[in-house]
């Protein structure tokens, strides 16, 4: 059954923090900029195009749900939970931050028929925490990850790379513990600069350099292979184009591109077809038409890089997730294997 989200946008105007890759705005004597017969419209509106048979949830996005009052969260919960007891919604997705989380606050999640929390946990190594002034121990992570699950929630956990102070090896290592976490979903953002944010003055004097394009793809390719063979859910990889993101006026630099993650899976498939080219010299490929432009990559770069050593054959008795080379089957977990493995183990 198909899946849909029907995205209700709320800025926590009185939220404490300010870590320095948000500009959300701050308004004095407001705490949000939705009510609760925003909520009611936005619901009706989506449920008269949405499929009757399909997977619904309302999802709260764009602030830190449980860093508002308890009495505005459970007035929004309760508006949709009427709607789940009708049967026309099945679920409520918020996301928050991981110091944000108690058993309180749990409970008040499961009452009102919440179905998934998505943990801002962002990175998991505490440097980079300090410098992006997030200030709580990574054992937070694990504690609120912990209740979420015990309650019966669905735990998805959000990952941006190459934040202030991170590293090749500290992103992966945050994606190492984001293992022992064992959510149900990810996503991972390569962090942008946008305007109005303190990350935006680092960026100016020079006190923060975004990664690259190419940096932010080969730094992905390590965590999305690791979190994907570990049977995690990826549901987003790079931020949704908007027309915001579109305009060089909001993002100031970093890795942006509207098609991230198919450069990742591309960058995946390459390196695992360069490893076999090495040892057996030649490259044919027998695959599913569905997962031809995966294989090739993004304007054919990888067709490009092999040249004539690579062929291709469709073969649609073969699974999207199986490819043939060389005569030999392959699984989607063995190609992701080869980004995974230490160096020098026999990747295949």
């Amino acid at each position: 059954m198909k899946h849909y989200n029907i995205p209700i946008f709320i800025s926590h105007f009185g939220c404490p923090n300010d870590c320095v890759f948000c500009n959300q705005k701050k308004i004095n004597g407001r705490e949000t900029d939705v009510s609760t017969d925003d909520i009611k419209d936005i619901i009706e509106s989506y449920l008269k195009t949405l499929p009757k048979k399909s997977k619904k949830e309302v999802a709260f996005f764009g602030g830190t749900f449980t860093g508002i009052s308890i009495k505005l969260q459970e007035e929004y919960l309760s508006v949709v939970y009427e709607y789940i007891k009708k049967g026309l919604i099945d679920g409520i997705r918020i996301s928050t931050r991981p110091d944000y989380i108690n058993e309180e606050i749990v409970e008040i999640l499961r009452k009102y028929g919440v179905t998934t929390v998505e943990l801002g946990v962002q990175s998991l190594d505490e440097d980079v925490l300090r410098q992006t002034h997030r200030f709580y121990p990574v054992q937070n992570v694990f504690l609120a990850s912990k209740l979420i699950k015990s309650a019966g929630i669905q735990l998805g956990i959000q990952l941006m790379l190459g934040l202030p102070g991170s590293t090749d090896e500290s992103d992966y290592m945050s994606a190492v513990k984001t293992v022992e976490l064992n959510p149900d979903v990810a996503r991972i953002y390569p962090t942008l600069v946008i305007k109005e944010t303190e990350m935006a003055e680092m960026f100016r004097n020079g006190s923060y350099i975004p990664l690259s394009l190419d940096k932010a793809v080969k730094r992905c390719k390590k965590i999305y292979s690791l979190l994907d063979y570990s049977d995690i859910n990826i549901i987003r990889v790079g931020l949704q184009p908007t027309e915001d993101l579109n305009d060089s006026e909001n993002v100031l630099g970093g890795p942006f591109h509207p098609a991230f993650r198919e450069l990742v899976v591309g960058e995946i498939y390459y390196d695992f077809l360069k490893n076999i080219l090495e040892v057996e010299e030649r490259l044919e490929v027998e695959s599913n038409e569905k997962n031809v432009s995966r294989i090739v990559g993004i304007n054919k770069i990888n067709r490009e890089k092999f040249g004539k050593d690579l062929k291709i054959k469709i073969d649609n008795t073969l699974e999207v997730n199986v490819i043939k080379v060389n005569g030999n089957i392959y699984s989607w977990k063995q190609v992701l294997r080869g980004e995974i493995d230490e160096p020098g183990n026999n990747k295949y």
